[in-house]
């Protein structure tokens, strides 16, 4: 795992865009991230029990497993969105990047490689891409049933629950 500042420079989203100004775990940590090198499937299994993930599926996300819709599918992966439930996952093969937002409304890019896990609380403003040789193989982990509903950041999103607590929580100064 690698976190720095996103650029913010025009180019294509899978790029690394890095500014140069690293960000520790401890800071991603600050704003509710928690991330685990986890190198066996049965530790991540352990840490599901801990957490209370009940079921799990596998995603791959690139132009061989998905056809004519990866280019279409990585872009509103990209599109800056929450969820209200925690968003896991366990990159078992390839790379990618999730950017969450910091307190300042910047964008911290997190690579993640094979055996990296990360955790982004519900209410968090971020977004996915894959890296530059458009292929990442993970396993996502949730509390019940499959689902992603994503909420795409537009005005009036900040008023619901979800946000308002991971704002309280991890945000208010």
């Amino acid at each position: 795992m690698k976190a720095y500042i996103y650029d913010d420079l025009p180019g294509d989203q899978r790029l690394p865009h890095n500014s140069g100004t690293p960000i520790s775990p401890s800071e991603l940590l600050s704003l509710g991230v928690l991330y685990h090198h986890i190198p066996s499937l049965s530790d991540v299994d352990t840490l599901a029990a801990e957490r209370g993930y009940k079921n799990r599926d596998e995603i791959t996300v690139s132009p061989e497993a998905m056809g004519d819709i990866y280019e279409t599918k990585v872009r509103s992966f990209f599109d800056e969105h929450l969820h209200e439930d925690e968003e896991i996952r366990y990159v078992k093969d390839g790379k990618g990047y999730f950017d969450v937002r910091d307190k300042d409304e910047r964008w911290v890019r997190i690579f993640l490689e094979k055996n990296d896990l990360i955790i982004l609380p519900a209410g968090i403003y971020h977004r996915f891409t894959t890296d530059d040789d458009n292929y990442i193989k993970a396993l996502r982990l949730f509390k019940d049933e499959p689902k992603w509903t994503p909420l795409n950041r537009t005005e009036g999103l900040d008023e619901n629950a979800y946000r308002k607590e991971y704002v309280q929580q991890f945000l208010a100064a």
